[in-house]
């Protein structure tokens, strides 16, 4: 059987659309297969995409579009503020939160944004559809997977229940907590569930937000007896979003009214646009890959969305299996490189879902005080103390960048020792980031004018390895990968065999 795509992409939500737009950058054609006609626009999910996220969507030229397209410009706020209501008393706030501060911060190529995750899948289906690598087939869905030396075949099933085949060099899972693609593989995830029931509401309420007493906030956490939660904004018009805690299924649909009344704090008139109950899971998968077959996103892992990583985790995930399967189709990686992948991404779960875990620890129902809802003494004899629980235990909810923009490919087998990190950022000019200059492939970045440059350059092409250049005499030298980590660094001095060093980051053999 002939192959029709050297990709398939089960599953188009962001993950799967991002894994596409990955391959199409670096010309690898890819079908992506996903049931939904449309985007759901009623059930927000993810709210934060984070500053390295943001980063990557700039190498697609998105990051801008996304920022153009988002309700909330992300001037508007950096703040969350933990009150008795949203139209209650203030307890305190942070500042800072998410890297939304983060505009012209050397650290950053990009800050963090708010915006609801289906705008951001409708820009990435946008590029999608305008893309001559990648395509997109709605109202079907990966049901099986068969995998040999040579390839997968995939069977799809329409909408009607209409069944064909397709097949491709490799497959990419992004289906979602019941993969199709991870059953085929026989992977299977690890963990456990929370107990604590949680309902999401979107609703529309005219006129709310002047009457919010405590200016633009991205999080608004409610610590009220009658309903702890959060609220936030979707837009700077009429449109919110809130998750009751603790608030069962039965509950929460029996009356979603009364819930958003009791987090606003008032009878305010609110029209009831979506509910999603949901509970946190803390899933990872056992293995990430066969030969062929590769998850990512939630097929791989899931975990609670405080701090907001989820989504976040799993467009890391696509970029780094986009670009090595792009490099092994296009002819100058070795097989070695795919299996890298679960060794470099694995590990990134497994410390975001401790790290969400550690922020379920203490949400608004443990941090409320029946005091805050008593007389004006009694609030300020509860504020202070209730305020250092906060701030101990949610800290590091908001302020996170040592995991988002901090974790590391140390240790992998196509890294070298030393290496593996995000290469260091810095402003080059009104912006020009110091990434702009980097390739689409390999970039060996630092003083050029050095033997050891011209070494790497030489074997680069002798081994058919495509490698951009940028001198930057002020830095070390550096071997950068398309992900925009560091695969090797020294100094010119250093006694390095440029051969081996492209042999070992490229997955290939001397």
């Amino acid at each position: 059987m002939s192959v029709d795509a050297p990709v398939l992409i089960a599953g188009g939500g962001p993950v799967g659309l991002a894994t596409a737009l990955e391959l199409a950058h670096h010309g690898v054609p890819c079908l992506v297969v996903e049931p939904r006609p449309e985007v759901s626009w009623l059930r927000p999910r993810a709210k934060t995409t984070s500053a390295r996220t943001m980063e990557l969507f700039r190498r697609w030229g998105l990051a801008a579009v996304i920022r153009d397209r988002a309700p909330l410009p992300v001037a508007w706020s950096d703040e969350a503020v933990f009150a008795t209501g949203l139209l209650g008393r203030e307890i305190t706030r942070f500042q800072g939160c998410f890297g939304l501060d983060l505009t012209g911060d050397d650290r950053v190529a990009e800050p963090g944004q708010q915006v609801a995750q289906p705008l951001v899948e409708q820009v990435l289906r946008d590029a999608v559809a305008a893309s001559p690598h990648a395509a997109l087939l709605t109202e079907w869905r990966v049901t099986g997977l068969r995998e040999d030396g040579t390839g997968v075949t995939a069977d799809l099933t329409g909408p009607d229940g209409t069944a064909k085949q397709t097949r491709a060099e490799y497959v990419v899972g992004a289906d979602g907590s019941r993969s199709a693609t991870r059953a085929a593989i026989g992977a299977k995830y690890e963990g456990a569930d929370d107990a604590r029931p949680n309902f999401n509401i979107v609703f529309r309420a005219p006129g709310l937000a002047d009457r919010v007493p405590h200016g633009p906030a991205v999080h608004y956490w409610v610590l009220s007896p009658d309903q702890p939660g959060l609220v936030g904004r979707l837009d700077l018009a009429d449109t919110w979003w809130c998750i009751a805690q603790g608030v069962a299924q039965e509950d929460g649909e029996a009356d979603p009214l009364r819930i958003v009344r009791n987090l606003v704090g008032a009878d305010v008139d609110a029209e009831i646009l979506a509910t999603d109950p949901w509970r946190a899971r803390m899933l990872l998968a056992d293995r990430y890959a066969s030969d062929r077959v590769f998850l990512a996103g939630d097929a791989a892992h899931l975990n609670p969305p405080w701090g907001g990583h989820g989504f976040n985790t799993g467009v890391g995930d696509a970029v780094n299996i986009g670009w090595k399967l792009a490099a092994v189709l296009n002819g100058w990686a070795g097989p070695r490189l795919l299996r890298s992948y679960e060794a470099e991404r694995r590990p990134v779960a497994a410390r975001t879902i401790e790290e969400a875990a550690r922020n379920m620890a203490t949400l608004a129902p443990e941090l409320t005080d029946p005091r805050l809802a008593g007389t004006g003494a009694e609030f300020e004899a509860a504020r202070p103390g209730v305020a250092a629980a906060v701030h101990r235990s949610k800290d590091g909810e908001f302020h996170s960048l040592d995991l988002v923009l901090g974790y590391s490919y140390a240790g992998s087998p196509v890294v070298s020792d030393g290496a593996g990190e995000r290469m260091p950022h810095r402003w080059l000019g009104p912006n020009e980031s110091r990434y702009d200059r980097l390739g689409r492939e390999f970039t060996l970045v630092g003083d050029l004018s050095t033997a050891l440059a011209a070494d790497f350059v030489k074997a680069a092409a002798g081994a058919g390895v495509p490698l951009d250049t940028f001198d930057d005499p002020g830095d070390r030298l550096m071997l950068v990968r398309p992900d925009q980590h560091v695969a090797w660094a020294g100094d010119a001095g250093d006694a390095v065999d440029a051969r081996s060093v492209l042999a070992r980051t490229t997955g290939r053999r001397l």
